[in-house]
C-alpha cells in the first residue's frame, strides 16, 4: 500500500535516500522547507511523515522536543504515520549486546536522554509511528558520518576495540526497509519499534570487508581521540563525539527477529557491494577535513 509521503529533512543522510526509496516505490513525494512551510499544513492528506531532521549534537537539548511536538501535532491533524530512524544511544553501556525491542533504555549521557525523551513522546503522543533503529551509517558518499572518519582509502583508523561487535547499517537498505514498512502501517502496532540489523562488524571484520570491497589490504591503528579532546573549546560537535565514545569498546548488535517476521522477502545489499559503493569517489563534504585529520 503505497500512498504520499512528507519527506523531513530532504538534503540530510536519511532523509535523501528516504526520497529515493519512497518514489522508487511508487509513493508521492512531498517535501518541507523548515524556512518557510507550515508543518501542520504541509502535512495535509499525507499517508507518512518521514523524520529525517537530524540537528547538530550541540542543538539536540533544544531543537529535537521543539521538532518533535511539531511533528506530533502534524500528525494529529492528518492522521499520518510518523517514520523515525531511531539509534542505539539509548541502551548505554551496561546493556547486553544483543538489543532488541524490549530492551529497556538506561543511557543516562545527554544525547542519549535527548533520544529517549523523543521516543517517549512518541509513544506517549498516540500518533501511530514507525521507528526504524540502526547502527551507524554507511552512505553512498562522504557525509560526515563515523563511516568516513573511520574508513580511508589505504588506512582504518578505528576508534576502539578491534575485537567489538558494532552495528552499521547502509542507508538505501535502511531507507527501503523504511518504504516497506510504511507500506504495512494499518497493521503494525501503533507504536511499533524494528531493530534494522544491517551489519554487525568487529574492527577486523571492517578491515577484511574493506579489503575485499577493494582489493587492497587497508592498514589498520587506532584512532586517536586527541584532536577531538583539543576540539573541544572551539567545536561544539567534539562533545557530543566523545560523549558516545562508549560505543566503540562496548559490543552490541541489533536482534534482527522481528524485522524478518515484518519483511520476510527483504534482501540487504551484500557487504562488499555496499562497502564498494561507499568507497567509490563521489562529492566530498565540506567539514571532511575534519575527517580526515582525526584519521591522519
Amino acid at each position: 500500500m503505497t500512498g504520499t509521503a512528507l519527506i523531513l529533512g530532504r538534503t540530510g543522510r536519511f532523509g535523501r535516500h528516504a526520497a529515493e526509496a519512497f518514489r522508487n516505490a511508487g509513493w508521492h513525494v512531498r517535501f518541507f522547507n523548515r524556512s518557510s512551510d507550515d508543518l501542520v499544513a504541509r502535512a495535509s492528506g499525507v499517508d507518512v511523515i518521514v523524520n529525517g531532521l537530524n540537528p547538530p549534537y550541540p542543538q539536540w537539548a533544544e531543537i529535537v522536543p521543539e521538532i518533535t511536538a511539531r511533528i506530533i501535532a502534524a500528525a494529529k491533524a492528518s492522521g499520518a504515520t510518523v517514520l523515525v530512524p531511531g539509534n542505539v544511544y539509548v541502551y548505554g553501556p551496561d546493556s547486553p549486546e544483543l538489543l532488541h525491542e524490549k530492551t529497556i533504555h538506561l543511557a543516562t549521557n545527554p544525547l542519549a536522554r535527548a533520544r529517549i525523551e523523543m521516543e517517549t513522546a512518541y509513544r506517549d503522543a498516540g500518533v501511530p509511528t514507525i521507528l526504524l533503529r540502526a547502527g551507524d551509517f554507511i552512505d553512498t558518499r562522504p557525509s560526515l558520518n563515523w563511516f568516513d572518519l573511520v574508513v580511508g582509502d589505504d588506512l582504518i583508523s578505528y576508534p576502539g576495540r578491534l575485537d567489538a561487535a558494532h552495528a552499521w547499517a547502509f542507508l538505501p537498505d535502511l531507507a527501503r526497509a523504511a518504504t516497506d514498512l510504511a507500506a504495512q502501517r494499518d497493521s503494525l502496532d501503533l507504536f511499533e519499534e524494528v531493530p534494522f540489523p544491517g551489519y554487525t562488524l568487529t574492527g577486523s571484520d571492517l578491515a577484511a570487508a574493506v579489503g575485499r570491497a577493494t582489493g587492497r589490504v587497508p592498514r589498520v591503528k587506532q584512532m586517536t581521540w586527541l584532536p577531538l579532546q583539543l576540539a573541544q573549546p572551539f567545536w561544539p560537535m567534539a562533545k557530543g563525539l566523545l560523549e558516545m565514545r562508549y560505543l566503540w569498546n562496548k559490543a552490541h548488535r541489533l536482534d534482527g527477529t522481528r524485522f524478518a517476521t515484518l519483511l520476510p522477502d527483504f534482501a540487504p545489499t551484500p557487504l562488499t557491494e555496499a562497502l564498494a559503493t561507499a568507497l567509490s569517489k563521489g562529492d566530498v563534504h565540506p567539514d571532511e577535513t575534519v575527517a580526515r585529520s582525526l584519521s591522519a
